[in-house]
């Protein structure tokens, strides 16, 4: 080959192929719940996978941008309530203002943007927590949505889904494991792209990837306005099982940011694999420690603590430094044949 050794690039593993197998077993199996689980099972499952979103969207803010946001629930009530305006004032079906909600939500993040992006660190993670705050005073005034005390989905709009309960509960348990499965989807295609590129630039060094040509400004917007569009469809997922939706639910800080923030930091910030450890641990120890009240709380952080302190990189990033384990390979390999090396290498 002139000299030249041969080589080709590869970004599966054979553990991402055996990986993709079981996931796709495993996605026929959920798939299946409703012909044979029960409606607390398909409720429970729901739960599950708007967590999971939520958790991927956050990740891809913080874990590769650099964007600690502690105000993600300003998109998520901002979905939910889009879904009640497009649906009841608008008379669009509920399913279509789920997804015009993530537009909606994308949209008025612009502005949010540009004012949360003047600030840095800390004064960031504050703004973005004022800006929910902002967005729930507001809401909380309209009183065609119920003023502070919010309002429910009109009985004939909730039929609009579908005909029968037990239809309209798997539809929108479909529609949860959808939402779960594009949000990964989502978050795997934008990391494998040129922007997944600059965004690992961004993560390793700012002022480094400025002086290769990374936008950064421009970038972070970017991925801003991905995760805003995300959250704000997961909202309205949120409220759609729900059926009612009030300020204070909506623009909840512990439920759709903190309790995310453990999801991700205990499964493993920066990889697309931690989230799914994190929801599992989080569900698990609700399941167990729920009864405790306040206690429940503190148990939540004294395993975050714990968790940073043996390993900062999650339990998924030990498992994979560990084992070189990869589910979700977002990086290229180079593979140079068995009878060539690279030049000048002994």
């Amino acid at each position: 080959m002139n000299g030249h050794p041969a080589f080709s690039v590869e970004r599966s593993t054979r553990t991402s192929r055996i990986g993709s197998v079981i996931g796709a077993v495993l996605l026929l199996v959920l798939i299946s719940v409703p012909f044979w689980g029960g409606r607390a099972e398909m409720r429970f499952i729901v739960e599950v996978c708007y967590y999971l979103a939520l958790a991927q969207m956050w990740n891809l803010l913080a874990g590769y941008a650099g964007l600690v946001s502690v105000g993600q629930q300003a998109f998520v009530g901002f979905g939910g309530y889009m879904l009640f305006v497009l649906s009841i004032f608008l008379g669009l079906n509920p399913l279509l203002a789920l997804v015009l909600a993530g537009v909606l939500s994308a949209a008025v993040a612009v502005p949010t943007a540009l004012v949360v992006f003047r600030l840095r660190g800390a004064y960031f993670a504050i703004g973005t927590w004022v800006m929910a705050e902002v967005y729930r005073l507001l809401f909380a005034q309209v009183s065609a949505l119920g003023g502070g005390s919010g309002k429910s989905l009109p009985v004939a709009i909730v039929k609009s889904i579908a005909a029968s309960r037990s239809l309209r509960e798997m539809t929108v348990y479909w529609v949860g494991l959808a939402v779960a499965v594009a949000a990964v989807g989502l978050v795997y295609a934008v990391l494998r792209s040129r922007h997944g590129l600059a965004l690992t630039a961004i993560r390793d060094s700012e002022r480094a990837s400025e002086s290769v040509g990374v936008e950064n400004f421009k970038t972070k917007l970017w991925v801003y306005i991905v995760a805003a569009f995300g959250t704000g469809m997961v909202g309205a997922l949120i409220f759609l099982e729900k059926l009612r939706i009030s300020p204070d639910a909506g623009f909840n800080l512990l439920d759709w940011t903190a309790n995310v923030i453990f999801i991700v930091v205990i499964g493993g910030i920066g990889t697309i694999e931690g989230p799914f450890i994190g929801v599992l641990v989080f569900f698990l120890l609700r399941e167990l420690f729920a009864d405790l009240g306040s206690w429940y709380l503190i148990l939540l952080g004294a395993v975050a603590v714990v968790i940073m302190l043996k390993a900062p990189q999650g339990i998924w990033g030990l498992i994979a430094e560990r084992y070189n384990i990869h589910l979700f390979p977002v990086h290229r390999r180079l593979l140079l044949s068995k009878d060539d090396k690279i030049p000048g290498e002994d």
